[in-house]
Order: structure tokens, then sequence, then C-alpha cells
């Protein structure tokens, strides 16, 4: 629960990493947040487990069918004025198909060392951050 007696929303996200490369994607204009920059993924339903959550999330939003692996780290960000976030962001070992963009701004496959550069969500920074100075995914070796 947050000061509000609220439980935080949450949201699974997606480090899918091919050939060195992460897949980003930049919130539409429209959106909450527009165009900054975030991993793909989107709102655990109520009764929903993240991992589900993620796999449903990235068939509806780029038309891939993920293997969701492990979950690699978890942020908890409150937005000024807005709602506090529960972040889960998975491993994506192996996805079927290739990404389609289905409603953000742009999708595209960024170094870990240009993160940074890109305009991301508040509660992604210091993960951005983080890999980007590691020059690997949490977890990984």
């Amino acid at each position: 629960m947050d000061g509000t007696g609220q439980r935080p929303l949450r949201v699974s996200a997606a480090l899918i990493l091919r050939d060195g490369k992460l897949l980003i994607c930049q919130r539409a204009a429209r959106d909450a947040f527009p165009l900054k920059w975030e991993f793909p993924g989107g709102k655990v339903e109520e009764g929903e487990e993240p991992a589900a959550a993620l796999a449903r999330e990235l068939r509806e939003e780029l038309g891939i069918r993920a293997t969701v692996g492990s979950e690699v780290a978890r942020v908890r960000h409150a937005y000024p004025g807005g709602p506090e976030v529960e972040l889960f962001f998975f491993s994506i070992p192996t996805f079927a198909g290739e990404p389609v963009n289905r409603g953000f701004a742009a999708v595209k496959w960024a170094s870990l060392a240009s993160l940074p550069a890109y305009d991301f969500l508040e509660a992604d920074r210091p993960l951005v951050t983080r890999m980007a100075r590691e020059g690997r995914l949490p977890g990984v070796p």
C-alpha cells in the first residue's frame, strides 16, 4: 500500500536483448508521459501474475510470443501527483515473431551503452543507468 492506502499500480516490463541491443519503445504523444522511452510491457490486471501479464502485453503491443524468463529487477516509484508504481522487470530469453509497432511513437533496438541518451520514464532510469554502466542485463553474468 502507498501513503493513501492504495495498492501501487503493478506493471511488468520486458528486457529483450538481441544481437547486443535492447528493445525500447517510445510512448505515443497521446499517452501519459508522452514521448518518454520505456521497456515494452504494461499493467498487471487484477488476479493476473506479472509474468503472465507481460506475455499478454507483448502479444498485444508487439505481436510477439515471448518466453518470459526470470524477474531480474523490481522497482517502486511514486510519480509526483500520480500513482505509485511497482515495476517488475523480466528477461525474455526467446520470442517468436518480429516485433511490430502497434501503438508506440517508435520502437527500436538500442545498445546498452546508448540507453542513457534516451529520455526514459523516471522509474526506469536507475536500471537504465546500471545496464549502461555494467554492459549487461541484471542477473546475467
